[in-house]
């Protein structure tokens, strides 16, 4: 075994029961919370994006193709689904799935209550696949290639409102001149947790919008675009906005749904800044302590100078005691961090109000690579602050040391 590293656990074992044993522990249970602090905030962090992202997605795909207007109404113009533009969307590599959509405004009424709402329009080609999370009961409306059905899904918020429950029929008056209506029977209760949808969309039959509008069979009020896993978004956008028609245009749904990335950007910068303190207390904390180790051994480094050993050999001793402390913050931080993190993800014991966060409880996102990423972060930092205390370990004179014992 090597001079620094048999000196190094001579120390440690020797700090059994003394004052170094206390100093041992705080140094353990400081980078021990500051890793299990990162750990559970980026999980945290990590498990609001992908749950908030992928509620948005299921709703509207990654990409939105409409045609220009300067309307800020709810209801697009019209294009038409030709075979140019099937083309493109069936072969591009980044595309996993699309489907056309239109929206038509319109009330719906019970003999009780009102409700201002959007028809959100689909066909056949609607995927059930990146929808089916967030549906409550019931089930899709079954779309047709030909003619349409008159059922619909309806929010569990609007259900509520309007007292309505499956199978129920309701009346919806289209909002245009003349006015047009229709009995819709209620097949399904979707609920996202995001007001942006549950207070305003129903989802129907594309077909009678078309029917409402007096469209042609293959026009559209847009398309929505779900893009392969791996891709990114503003690149496919780009993409596809150079290939489609230049009187179309290509939008990212977090461009439409500003206000809720925006909010989960507000998120990242507030948790950053926390983390990045506790990354700072706990790099003091190791500066502290290891300045604490050499005061207590200054008169064992004196000694060990004088028979011969150099500065580089002490610091070597030193730095490795810092690393056993590091190592072992480490691992308890990671064993309780991943533990308290499965317990969330398995049990939901910490709730949230749905209302504010969009979600019932704490979400939890395991990542490989986050994990990784935590530990390096730490290690890289902590490690770092190794070198400060240790460069003391030159101005140590072995002459001094006697006196000062």
């Amino acid at each position: 075994m090597k001079l620094h590293f048999f000196i190094s656990n001579k120390i440690s074992h020797q700090a059994q029961g003394t004052f170094s044993q206390t100093i041992h522990k705080v140094a353990i249970t400081s980078i021990a919370v500051g890793v299990l602090s990162l750990l559970l905030s980026f999980m945290i962090l990590s498990g609001f994006h992908k749950i908030i992202s992928e509620k948005i997605y299921s709703f509207g795909g990654q990409l939105l193709i409409t045609k220009y207007t300067y309307s800020n109404s709810f209801e697009n113009a019209s294009f038409l689904m030709n075979d140019t533009l099937l083309k493109v969307l069936e072969t591009e590599d980044y595309i996993n799935n699309f489907q056309s959509f239109a929206f038509k405004a319109g009330l719906l009424k019970t003999d009780e209550e009102v409700q201002g709402v959007v028809f959100k329009g689909l066909d056949h080609q609607f995927d059930t696949t990146f929808f089916s999370s967030n549906m409550v009961q019931g089930r899709f409306p079954i779309f047709k290639p030909n003619g349409y059905t008159v059922e619909v899904l309806l929010s569990t918020k609007i259900a509520n409102t309007l007292k309505l429950d499956i199978e129920d029929e309701v009346l919806i008056y289209f909002v245009q001149n003349p006015p047009r209506y229709r009995n819709l029977i209620v097949t399904g209760v979707y609920e996202t947790g995001l007001e942006d949808f549950d207070e305003k969309f129903i989802i129907g039959d594309l077909n009678l919008v078309r029917r409402i509008n007096d469209w042609d069979s293959n026009q559209i009020g847009g398309v929505e675009v779900f893009i392969s896993p791996g891709k990114k978004i503003s690149e496919s956008q780009s993409t596809l906005f150079n290939k489609v028609a230049s009187d179309l245009y290509v939008e990212s749904i977090e461009q439409k749904y500003l206000q809720l990335f925006d909010w989960l950007s507000l998120l990242n910068r507030n948790v950053y800044i926390f983390l990045t303190l506790i990354l700072l207390v706990a790099s003091f904390s190791m500066v502290s302590i290891l300045l604490i180790l050499i005061m207590e051994r200054t008169n064992m480094i004196g000694i060990l100078k004088s028979l011969g050993a150099t500065n580089y050999i002490i610091r070597k001793i030193f730095f490795v005691s810092g690393a056993q402390l590091l190592i072992k913050g480490l691992f308890w931080g990671n064993l309780i961090g991943l533990g308290l993190a499965l317990v969330q993800f398995y049990f939901k014991i910490i709730p949230l109000d749905q209302e504010n966060y969009y979600m019932d409880s704490v979400p939890i996102n395991f990542d490989f690579w986050v994990i990784i990423g935590v530990n390096f972060l730490a290690c890289s930092l902590i490690g770092l602050s190794f070198f400060i205390p240790i460069s003391i370990i030159n101005r140590i004179q072995p002459v001094q040391t006697v006196r000062f014992d």
